[in-house]
């Protein structure tokens, strides 16, 4: 049966790695492909019962040795460990790979919101500069609370609190220049 069916010491598949990591020694790697490729497979299609699966990952670790063999170290391990580790974590890659979602470009969150039209977009900057002039003409005490209240998202007590005056008297002014906006907004409309 020849060179598949001889089994290979801890020693010889070392001194195999090191030559294909050191070397790039074909001749060497096709002896660890053909002593390791069958035990990669047998072990990946226990994994992932699925045969082509499992000869792609087989072929994908054997590939990952060749191109890393020069980062084996003797000293940390066993060539067996090494290479099934490698299988491991590509399998795991392959298997988070599988249960990915697929991207969907018509998903909402991928999908920008339409613009708005430019009828609405020119009425929103009408309205905004409407809304600027009403304020404009608010009592100084009441727009400052506003300002406040709406821009700084500061509560009516902290209000209060800050220019040392009585929380009634925040709300009742709030409600004065809701009042004063409102009408204002409504004769200009």
């Amino acid at each position: 049966m020849g060179e598949a069916a001889r089994e290979l010491t801890k020693d010889e598949v070392a001194k195999l790695l090191v030559a294909v990591g050191r070397d790039r020694d074909v001749e060497a790697f096709e002896r660890l492909f053909r002593y390791y490729g069958p035990r990669v497979k047998a072990y990946m299609a226990r994994l992932a019962h699925n045969s082509q699966a499992a000869e792609e990952l087989m072929q994908e670790t054997m590939m990952t040795v060749w191109n890393k063999a020069a980062q084996f170290d003797p000293s940390r391990g066993n060539v067996a460990t090494w290479i099934f580790t490698i299988a491991r974590n590509l399998r795991v890659d392959a298997y988070r790979k599988d249960r990915r979602p697929d991207f969907d470009p018509n998903d909402p969150a991928f999908v920008p919101d339409n613009a708005a039209a430019a009828d609405a977009a020119f009425e929103n900057v009408q309205e905004a500069e409407r809304l600027r002039r009403a304020m404009e003409e608010l009592p100084e005490e009441q727009l400052q609370l506003l300002k406040l209240s709406f821009f700084d998202d500061r509560s009516h007590s902290t209000i209060a609190e800050q220019l040392n005056i009585p929380l009634g008297t925040v709300k009742s002014r709030i409600r004065l220049a809701f009042a004063k906006l409102r009408t204002a907004l409504e004769e200009k409309a």
